[in-house]
């Protein structure tokens, strides 16, 4: 399983279980389907250690076989190393 951090939304999905996290709100809302997990409420004063324990507990489902978002749509696409707006 990769547990893969964006700010941007990159589009991101390969052979293994990938739990997209979003690292601001914004785009969390902007593209909810893409995510799995708003890590971006810690900066609106949720409790860091109650998020940390609601993550954790996804990441076990993933493993015990939930699918992820990026399973669901079908996606298999890599963008690394590449400047500007993903699509």
């Amino acid at each position: 399983m990769i547990l893969f951090t964006t700010g941007r939304g990159t589009p991101f999905g390969t052979c293994v279980p990938t739990l997209k996290i979003a690292s601001n709100s914004t785009i969390f809302a902007r593209k909810p389907h893409w995510f799995d997990f708003n890590a971006g409420r810690t900066l609106e004063g949720e409790n860091i250690a109650g998020l940390a324990g609601e993550l954790l507990a996804q990441v076990i489902q993933v493993a015990a076989g939930r699918p992820v978002r990026a399973e669901a749509l079908g996606s298999r696409e890599i963008a690394i190393f590449k400047s500007g707006v993903t699509l």
